[in-house]
């Protein structure tokens, strides 16, 4: 099958705070090795108040990781240098990969919830990332999905597209996941939360019709099975 072949990957990373009550940036950076995804979506990538500081600091990232921050250029103050993010979510893309734009993509809430957009050239196609972490309500989980899915529909230039996070969503196909209208796929990679002890399939994944899924999963260690209290999702895709 012709294509270009790309590994997503979503981790609710908790703050960074793990199962042991140890906030440790360095087992999770070890852990998004372990995955070695091309794009990555963090939620609760940032400390909730103050400044938001990122929990694992952007210049370990740049100096001693294989990706980049997608940079959102959605405020200018403080807080740019030290959040990864908005309200949490963050876009890492393998070094290589062309970043042709990035926004954050408010939502409908009375949380302190987001998303985020990165808009990335693979080969001769263009492949739109969405990150979100979804609200605690069905009803504002229903509006956010068509709040993301509405902002994919406003560009002008065709692509593709993959929408991917921890979405709060205790139905298996029902609820909020019903708002990712067909041709849209909501894949389920498996139980994923609580880490420990995975009983719901919370984080998932949201693929365009023309993308081919190879293979999904939740993935599996002995550090992510302490590094947060979600496990992280994978789906290892082709782009036509």
């Amino acid at each position: 099958m012709q294509g270009r072949k790309l590994k997503v990957a979503s981790y609710n990373i908790h703050k960074g705070v793990g199962l042991d009550r140890r906030r440790d940036p360095d087992r999770i950076l070890t852990i998004l090795r372990e995955i070695d995804a091309d794009v990555i979506a963090l939620q609760e990538a940032d400390r909730r108040f103050g400044l938001r500081e990122a929990v694992i600091p952007r210049a370990t990232l740049d100096d001693h990781s294989p990706w980049i921050v997608a940079d959102l250029g959605h405020y200018d103050s403080a807080r740019t240098a030290a959040s990864l993010g908005w309200h949490g979510n963050a876009l890492l893309v393998r070094r290589g990969i062309e970043i042709v734009d990035a926004c954050a993509v408010p939502l409908p809430t009375l949380e302190p919830r987001g998303a985020v957009c990165v808009t990335l050239r693979i080969g001769d196609a263009l492949l739109r990332v969405v990150g979100m972490h979804l609200d605690l309500s069905g009803l504002r989980r229903r509006q956010q999905v068509r709040a993301v899915c509405d902002h994919l529909g406003s560009y002008e230039t065709a692509g593709h597209a993959v929408m991917m996070g921890d979405l709060n969503e205790w139905s298996v196909s029902a609820g909020a996941l019903s708002a990712f209208a067909p041709p849209l796929r909501v894949l389920a990679p498996g139980r994923s939360f609580p880490a420990r002890r995975p009983l719901a399939q919370l984080d998932r994944i949201v693929v365009s019709e023309a993308v081919t899924v190879e293979a999904s999963g939740v993935h599996h260690s002995a550090l992510a099975a302490v590094g947060s209290d979600h496990l992280p999702v994978w789906a290892a895709l082709i782009l036509p």
